[in-house]
């Protein structure tokens, strides 16, 4: 990993850790809690200062922080003990952190989006014959819902589908809007053979690089690999992923093998990929998914960094959801060591656009991972503030505190078990980068 992947990857992980630790930095000072050290990373200190109350560290294993508060997980009678202040003080304290990480994803949405525009899902293309063109609906209607699930932007139209695959014969309710008068039409997926060439890519303005090749699948049968850059198709130069996925939309793969030029360790080399023929749904229907040019208008910009914020800390919650009755497999979890490869890769990619992408690619990384870690510490498990907040939550119910000592207990036995959970994802992480 080279040291431009590696400072960038330190860079995101610090910023979005530093601020999550800094909400509750800040509500402790407010409330009158003595914060005892303020460190980042996890582990021994590697630098550290001692301020005139808190002492501020920086740790050697960059995954994580801490904000040490007095009297935090055991009995202490200092007036300045976080477990000596009020039940709605100590609420405040342990729900900024998370509070602080969506408001890091809220004011770098307003960045991104300023700067990027929105991805708003405009019908692209409608080919006769078929559900979604036969229901009405035409080429520059704007979705607005399906199935009664508001649709703002495009991605969400995309995990709607990711988490709601078409069933035959099962009926969905697209709404849409027609030169400003919304309308419904009731579009019912047919069977449609479909063909497949075995790869995910990138759909943004990144240069083509393949992120996943399927195992057996057309691309490697063709001898691709993960991290190829295509560089062309069927002659046609091909030099973002944005312009791969709108030739495959302008060019719908078929029985016909497609001449892929590809780039890899600086040489060019062709080879002709012969596409899969697989049974599927379909309503043909397909929709812009690119971000449409600089927002100006500042209100604008305001409404869509909201609905960014949303859409992540959404598709968090249903992706834990999905993990939790075993749609998604645990081996699909990302550590810290696989999130350090995807943000070295997203940064190479925009890199080679230029400065002002990859800035733009930084800060959107840093809204998906910062809007991550404010779910995943909601979540209502001991050592987690989730968990902190369900004892305060129990004590605000009783009107009566839990033994400080025993609540501590829980803590621990939670983070001994999360520390478990961490030797796995990062032997996880370790297995998919040795393959």
């Amino acid at each position: 990993m080279g040291i431009a992947r590696i400072v960038v990857a330190l860079l995101v992980f610090s910023a979005i850790v530093i601020f999550h630790e800094l909400g509750h930095f800040l509500l402790a000072k407010k409330n009158g809690v003595k914060v005892i050290e303020f460190s980042i990373g996890m582990g021994p200190r590697i630098v550290s200062y001692p301020g005139k109350e808190t002492r501020y560290s920086i740790k050697a294993f960059p995954v994580g922080g801490s904000c040490q508060m007095l009297g935090e997980d055991e009995l202490c009678n200092d007036p300045s003990a976080f477990v000596q202040k009020g039940v709605w003080a100590r609420i405040s304290t342990v729900a900024a952190g998370p509070v602080f990480n969506f408001i890091l994803a809220f004011v770098l949405a307003l960045f991104v989006i300023g700067a990027a525009g929105v991805d708003r899902p405009y019908v692209a293309k409608l080919p006769t014959g078929f559900p979604a063109a036969e229901a009405g609906l035409k080429k520059g209607d704007l979705i607005t819902g399906i199935n009664g699930h508001k649709m703002d932007i495009s991605r969400e139209v995309d995990v709607y589908f990711q988490f709601h695959p078409l069933e035959d014969g099962q009926g969905i309710e697209v709404t849409y809007e027609r030169e400003g008068t919304e309308q419904t039409a009731i579009v019912t997926p047919v069977p449609y053979e479909n063909y497949i060439i075995g790869v995910s890519r990138s759909a943004d303005q990144s240069a083509a690089r393949l992120a996943q090749i399927s195992k057996g699948g057309p691309a490697e049968k063709a001898g691709l690999k993960k991290g190829d850059k295509i560089v062309a198709i069927n002659g046609s130069a091909i030099k973002t992923g944005e312009e791969f996925a709108k030739y495959l939309r302008e060019h719908p793969i078929g029985k016909e093998s497609l001449t892929i030029q590809y780039e890899r360790e600086g040489k060019i080399a062709s080879t002709v990929l012969t596409p899969l023929a697989t049974a599927s749904l379909t309503i043909g229907l397909s929709y812009n998914e690119a971000r449409g040019g600089r927002v100006t208008n500042p209100f604008t910009v305001v409404k869509y960094s909201f609905v960014e914020m949303k859409f992540w800390i959404k598709t968090v919650v249903a992706s834990l959801g999905q993990l939790i009755t075993g749609k998604i497999s645990t081996n699909n979890i990302a550590g810290p060591l696989g999130m350090f490869g995807m943000i070295g890769d997203s940064y190479e990619q925009a890199a080679s656009i230029g400065v002002g992408y990859a800035l733009l690619q930084i800060a959107y990384l840093i809204i998906l991972l910062s809007a991550n870690l404010g779910v995943m510490n909601l979540l209502p498990i001991p050592g987690l503030d989730g968990g902190r907040l369900v004892f305060l939550l129990i004590e605000v119910i009783r009107g009566k505190r839990v033994n400080p000592e025993k609540e501590g207990f829980v803590h621990m036995i939670g983070f001994i078990a999360l520390m478990l959970l961490m030797a796995f994802v990062f032997y996880n992480d370790m297995m998919r980068l040795l393959h």
